[in-house]
């Protein structure tokens, strides 16, 4: 089999002993709306054809499907653990962190912002899901918290966003702004003005690396890709606008070598 096609972030990619990916539909086995590399096992798709794309994710990094972490995601600030592979297991949480070389830690989303941490020295890697109440909730910094405990310097670590909507492409209602301001106060440059008065567009992923500067991350990019913008990835908006019912998750991943 071919490997996979993925995108990296030159950030990520110059740390030592650290491996990352953050994956596009490309290159699974799912069919119709799911079609492509969905590993989304809270999705309505065939749980074969998921269990095969997780195997061939899992497989990109020299690992076994039970080694690939990835959380019953729930909008939190939980960020967990772990030293063992999960096997079946799908936790409660948002975020996974480890110290283990070849536990491949996940997050899922299909507009939501991926984020990958490491230091490199310290040997501590996070993949953390954050969607917008995530971001606003502090999952960002949740997960540096979380690698500190686990023996990361605040300093060191590195912190990428991956695929997800894009700022031209994230559309709400005057009410989305208004919380904002009101639990973040000076939110209100994350948005500009929509189609119409009563709308605004969300800059997602600049929101995010605003969190994750507060959260004393000084080195982070947001990989650039949008995923309601661009077919190959998968997007909840889009399949929402087009009355698909359901939708595939991506994935985005790091791995201690």
């Amino acid at each position: 089999m071919a490997e996979l096609p993925v995108l990296r972030s030159a950030l990520l990619a110059d740390l030592p002993g650290v491996r990352h990916a953050f994956f596009s539909r490309k290159g699974g086995v799912s069919k119709g709306i799911y079609e492509g590399l969905n590993v989304g096992r809270g999705s309505k798709d065939d749980p074969r054809d998921v269990a095969e794309n997780r195997r061939r994710a899992a497989a990109h990094f020299g690992a076994e499907p039970g080694a690939l972490l990835t959380c019953h995601q729930i909008h939190s600030t939980v960020v967990t653990t772990a030293d063992a592979p999960w096997g079946d297991a799908r936790p409660e949480a948002d975020g996974v962190a480890t110290t283990t070389p070849g536990l491949v830690c996940g997050a899922l989303a299909a507009d939501c912002a991926p984020i990958l941490y490491a230091d490199a020295e310290a040997r501590v890697v996070a993949a953390v899901h954050s969607g917008w109440r995530g971001a606003l909730g502090g999952v960002p910094g949740a997960a540096v918290e979380t690698m500190i405990g686990l023996g990361a310097e605040r300093s060191r670590i590195v912190a990428v966003v991956g695929p997800c909507i894009g700022p031209a492409s994230y559309e709400v209602g005057l009410e989305f702004l208004d919380r904002f301001e009101a639990e973040a106060p000076g939110s209100a440059r994350f948005f500009r003005p929509g189609a119409a008065g009563d709308k605004r567009l969300f800059d997602l992923p600049a929101f995010v690396l605003h969190r994750l500067a507060e959260a004393g991350v000084a080195r982070a990019e947001w990989i650039g890709a949008d995923t309601c913008a661009d077919e190959d990835f998968f997007s909840n908006r889009r399949a929402f606008k087009r009355g698909e019912g359901d939708y595939g998750r991506l994935l985005s991943a790091i791995a201690l070598a």
